[in-house]
């Protein structure tokens, strides 16, 4: 007479989450916003990609093809760090609707891109953007604890016979993944103008083109529309049918409040099924 669907999202098909629920709902005449990763990692813009446009690259444009920007690290990078974690920085981020996200926090640099806790609470505007204009660009802060202005004078002291990478170590206390980002993105000839390196170390652009597979998320954005449920999250199109969980079309920061929120889901649904069979006694 009743039955509670919680069926999850699509991530992490393996565990039995895989979104095979969806046409079937949406058959009996239930709207279903299309799946979409959440809470996930993105692969970054190839800073080393050739300036100017190939021929091929012309004529997808003509017949109105365009290609996917390359993505990844470049090699080097990846050989050096990927796996390694940005410990005390911080990101901001404004899209093109005006949303704004400034944060502290940790992530990690992946093989392709980044992920991470800092990385997954801006995930929904940097997806959005990309779904909307194919890129992102969030700008990184390897040091906010420093004063624009301190950075600059550290960066400008005189380093005597000391090579860059230990100049930035003693006075800014900048090795390892940090300081191989900035060779990443700046090159030899941009870590030796003080200027454009002290900006970098304070706002570094990364451009980000693609989300991660749906797959590899921690949870999914999309599914089961309220506008499909009652109140008491009934499908309206198949009376009896109540749907609870990450299959709702929400979305919320990862851990404790994905989790507290679908429970808080399955009672109302628990709710909304003793009422629904108390009124048909």
């Amino acid at each position: 007479r009743a039955v509670v669907l919680a069926l999850g999202g699509a991530s992490w098909a393996r565990l039995g989450s895989d979104g095979a629920w969806v046409p079937l709902l949406a058959a009996r005449g239930v709207a279903v916003a299309p799946l979409r990763p959440a809470n996930c990692g993105f692969d970054v813009l190839r800073v080393d990609t050739p300036a100017g446009e190939t021929r091929r690259e012309f004529l997808q444009e003509l017949l109105g093809r365009t290609p996917p920007a390359p993505a990844g690290w470049t090699p080097h990078f990846v050989q050096r760090f990927a796996g390694q974690p940005f410990k005390s920085v911080a990101i901001s981020f404004t899209d093109s609707r005006g949303r704004h996200f400034s944060r502290r926090g940790e992530f990690v640099a992946t093989a392709t891109g980044v992920e991470g806790s800092l990385i997954y609470a801006v995930s929904h505007l940097l997806r959005d953007e990309v779904e909307a204009h194919g890129h992102a660009t969030f700008h990184l802060d390897l040091l906010p604890d420093h004063a624009p202005e301190r950075v600059l004078v550290e960066v400008r002291h005189p380093r005597g016979s000391r090579s860059l990478s230990s100049h930035l170590k003693s006075r800014l206390g900048l090795d390892g993944i940090k300081a191989g980002i900035l060779y990443e993105h700046l090159g030899k000839e941009g870590m030796n103008d003080p200027v454009a390196l002290a900006h970098a170390i304070k706002a570094l652009p990364v451009t980000v083109v693609a989300a991660r597979p749906l797959d590899e998320a921690i949870s999914t954005a999309g599914g089961v529309a309220f506008e499909a449920l009652d109140p008491h999250l009934m499908a309206t199109a198949v009376p009896g049918v109540f749907c609870a969980g990450e299959m709702l079309d929400w979305e919320a920061p990862t851990g404790g409040y994905l989790l507290t929120a679908s429970l808080a889901s399955g009672v109302r649904a628990a709710q909304g099924v003793l009422g629904f069979l108390g009124a048909g006694a």
